[in-house]
């Protein structure tokens, strides 16, 4: 976050030196709003290529084995060319790499879901998946595992099965 405020600084720095060389070219004809106007251009410019690009310059940047599972958009009034191109502010992942599972229990996915969101840290869950009837419980306190890896107290939710966390797992 500081880097992006730096580099928005700079642009804006860098937008006034270009108005202010242009300036010196007309032979100092130009009003003297145009520096303050190219500066506040260029650090809003900046602002929104690092909001579109935040999603791949994050992807990139993921190990191997860490599946990209559901992307959220975002559209808001307040930033009105949203309207036209929305950008990515979240994003969920699942570790394929890293994923478990139990003989005894071969229908059923031990993973670790991954939370990224634009200006916030993120947040691992293990999730456990039961592929034959399309469920899912996040595995928190009071969880408990059997001997035989069976889990008990869990709080299991439906899913859809088309649900791309779900299909990721079971068909890994």
């Amino acid at each position: 976050m500081f880097i992006e405020l730096i580099a928005t600084v700079f642009a804006g720095v860098a937008c006034a030196g270009i108005a202010m060389l242009i300036n010196i070219i007309f032979g100092r004809r130009l009003p003297k709003w145009v520096m303050p106007i190219a500066a506040g251009a260029g650090m809003i410019g900046m602002t929104i290529s690092n909001e579109y690009t935040w999603y791949d310059r994050t992807t990139e940047k993921l190990p191997e084995g860490i599946e990209i599972a559901t992307v959220i958009d975002e559209q808001s009034w307040l930033r009105p060319w949203t309207q036209v191109w929305p950008y990515t502010k979240r994003f969920n992942a699942v570790d394929t790499g890293t994923m478990r599972t139990n003989e005894s229990l071969p229908d059923q996915r031990l993973v670790d879901l991954y939370f990224f969101g634009r200006w916030s840290p993120v947040n691992q869950a293990p999730m456990l998946l039961d592929c034959a009837t399309a469920k899912s419980a996040m595995l928190i306190d009071g969880v408990e595992f059997a001997d035989d890896g069976s889990v008990s107290n869990a709080d299991w939710q439906s899913m859809d099965e088309a649900d791309p966390i779900l299909k990721l797992a079971c068909e890994t």
